[in-house]
């Protein structure tokens, strides 16, 4: 048991071991294991070129096929894959007048508020920037994570010590017209901004907790004998401007470059196949044409 234990804190502890040197150990192992084992099969039978040639074809071969089915995949979750599409922050205003993107000024008179849903995937970044993140497990956060935080004096424990009133968005592919299908290849910045502002304090009772009601929302009403549930309110001049713009990642850029590397060095193997079946072809027919007389 103790060793499982110092085992699980070198995982989480990383150093220069985990996952750096045991990360290359592990794929050379794989590789050697793998390709090795064939390969000395091959060139047990084959010779080592025609061997080592058969090999690289056949691996290449597979290699096209796997990160085809990556590249294609709808939702490459276990794949050889880049980093997803999210929002990232990158400015905090207190007027949007102040903002240096033009069309983050006018967002309120040209933009769109944005849908229930995708409001909620926006409100996931803001909460990741604004809520001061703390060492979980004895792993402490990023350098980085409280940079919008502590960078403004923001001291919020959770995402409830704050509101988000309104969510616009501008810019992005167009939905309409010969343009729509223009900007699925040049892909226009898509721009959102939250407005937030400090939440009133609730008090809390302990008198049971409703589901689905933050702490702090409710109160128990004895006359009637259910729960009065309270609203939070912005408190008065702390309106505040968050603005991100949409990342959209390279989810399926390591597989595409994948397969054509793979497309590339398999073409190259065949080619080789191809020159030494035509060397071998013209050696025998060298070896069975007879000698001129009196040579």
């Amino acid at each position: 048991m103790h060793s499982v234990t110092v085992l699980g804190a070198e995982l989480i502890h990383k150093s220069l071991w985990y996952p750096t040197i045991l990360g290359v150990l592990v794929v050379i192992a794989a590789i050697v294991l793998f390709c090795g084992s064939i390969y000395l099969l091959l060139a047990t039978n084959l010779g080592s070129r025609l061997g080592f040639l058969i090999l690289v074809s056949a691996l290449s071969g597979f290699m096209i096929v796997l990160s085809a089915l990556w590249w294609t995949t709808q939702s490459p979750l276990n794949t050889f894959k880049g980093s997803i599409p999210e929002w990232k922050v990158i400015g905090l205003y207190d007027n949007l007048s102040d903002a240096k993107i033009d069309a983050v000024r006018t967002i309120e008179e040209k933009g769109r508020e944005v849908s229930t849903t995708e409001a909620a995937n926006v409100k996931a970044a803001v909460d990741a920037a604004l809520v001061t993140q703390v060492a979980v497990g004895g792993v402490e956060p990023e350098p980085a994570a409280n940079k919008w935080a502590e960078g403004h004096g923001f001291t919020y424990k959770d995402p409830t010590q704050y509101l988000v009133p309104q969510t616009w968005e501008v810019g992005g592919r167009n939905t309409h017209g010969i343009s729509h299908f223009m900007t699925r290849f040049f892909h226009p910045p898509l721009y959102s901004v939250a407005q937030f502002c400090t939440a009133t304090p609730i008090d809390n009772t302990t008198l049971g907790v409703p589901f689905g009601l933050p702490p702090g929302a409710y109160n128990y009403n004895p006359a009637t004998g259910k729960f009065d549930v309270k609203k939070a309110e912005c408190q008065e001049g702390t309106t505040k401007y968050l603005v991100l713009r949409r990342s959209l990642g390279s989810l399926r850029v390591p597989p595409m470059l994948t397969f054509i590397a793979a497309s590339i060095v398999f073409a190259l193997s065949l080619l080789a196949l191809h020159w030494r079946e035509r060397d071998e072809q013209e050696r025998a027919a060298a070896a069975s044409t007879p000698a001129p007389a009196g040579a």
